[in-house]
C-alpha cells in the first residue's frame, strides 16, 4: 500500500501538471487516444516477452509525437490525428493481444490500475520518470504556456514553437505510461483534465491554476486509494470519482468566484 500511495502522489501531482496546457491548447482528450496506444504498447509487451511498461512507454510517446507531428504540420486537424491514433491503437492493441493469448487479470491492471501490482521496480520508473518530467515542466514553463495560449504569438517572439510541440508531446506520453499502474490507461486522461477544469474555477493565475491543479490531482490520487484499498474497488475509478465530485463542487460555485 505504501509504494502504491508513493506512485499515487507522483502521478497526482504529474498529471494534472501536463493536462494544464493540454486544456489550454483545447486537446483535452489527447490522453484518452495516447492511452490507447498504450494499450498497444502493453499488448506488444506481452507478446514479445518483455517488460509491458517499457513498450508502453515507448508506445505512448511515438503516439503523442506523432498527433503532433500531423496537427504541426497542417496534415490533418487535430481531433483527426487524435481519432487516427485513438482507433489505430485500439484495434493494434485487440490483435497483439489475441495473438498473445494474454486476455487475463495481468491485462486488466493496466486497463483499471491496481493498487497490489506496484512494486519496488514500478515505484522507482514511475518516480524517476515523474521527477523528470516534472523538473522539464518547470525548466520550459514560460515557453510552454507561451505556446499553449498563443502558438503563432510564441513564434514571432522566436520561441522554439516546434521543440517546445514536441516536448510537450513527450511529457504526455511518459504522464499516461508512468500511470497505468496507478489510475488505468482507460482513467488516466480524466486526471489529467479534470483537476484542471475545478482549479480553473477558483484560481487567480496561470501559475496558481498549475499549482491548485496538482493539488486537487493528489489529494485526488492519496483518498481513492485508501477508498480503493479499504472498500476493495478499482484504484483508477476512485481516484476519478473524486476528482469528479471535486470538480462538480467547484462548477457549481457563483460564476466569478476565486480564491482570494
Amino acid at each position: 500500500m505504501r509504494l502504491a500511495l508513493a506512485a499515487g502522489a507522483i502521478v497526482g501531482v504529474l498529471a494534472p501538471a501536463v493536462g494544464f496546457f493540454l486544456v489550454q491548447r483545447r486537446m483535452s482528450l489527447i490522453g484518452d487516444g495516447i492511452g490507447h496506444a498504450a494499450f498497444a504498447g502493453v499488448a506488444a509487451g506481452y507478446l514479445l516477452g518483455i517488460s509491458p511498461v517499457l513498450t508502453a512507454l515507448a508506445a505512448s510517446v511515438a503516439a503523442a509525437v506523432a498527433v503532433e507531428w500531423l496537427r504541426g504540420r497542417r496534415r490533418t486537424a487535430g481531433d483527426q490525428a487524435l481519432a487516427l491514433i485513438f482507433y489505430t491503437g485500439i484495434a493494434t492493441g485487440v490483435v497483439l493481444i489475441s495473438a498473445a493469448g494474454a486476455l487475463n487479470a495481468n491485462l486488466f491492471t493496466f486497463l483499471f490500475g491496481s493498487i497490489l501490482t506496484v512494486t519496488t521496480s514500478d515505484l522507482a520508473l514511475v518516480g524517476s520518470l515523474g521527477i523528470a518530467a516534472l523538473a522539464l515542466i518547470a525548466f520550459l514553463y514560460r515557453g510552454l504556456v507561451a505556446v499553449s495560449i498563443d502558438d503563432e504569438g510564441a513564434r514571432v517572439t522566436g520561441l522554439p514553437v516546434n521543440a517546445l510541440n514536441v516536448a510537450l508531446a513527450v511529457l504526455t506520453g511518459v504522464t499516461i505510461a508512468v500511470s497505468m499502474r496507478v489510475v488505468g490507461i482507460l482513467l488516466i486522461a480524466a486526471l489529467m483534465v479534470l483537476p484542471v477544469i475545478a482549479a480553473g474555477r477558483i484560481a487567480w493565475s496561470v501559475r496558481s491554476t498549475i499549482l491548485v491543479a496538482m493539488g486537487i490531482g493528489l489529494a485526488s490520487a492519496l483518498a481513492g486509494l485508501a477508498v480503493s484499498y479499504y472498500a476493495d474497488l478499482a484504484p483508477g475509478g476512485a481516484i476519478v470519482l473524486i476528482a469528479s465530485a471535486i470538480t462538480i463542487i467547484t462548477l457549481a460555485l457563483p460564476p466569478g468566484h476565486r480564491a482570494a
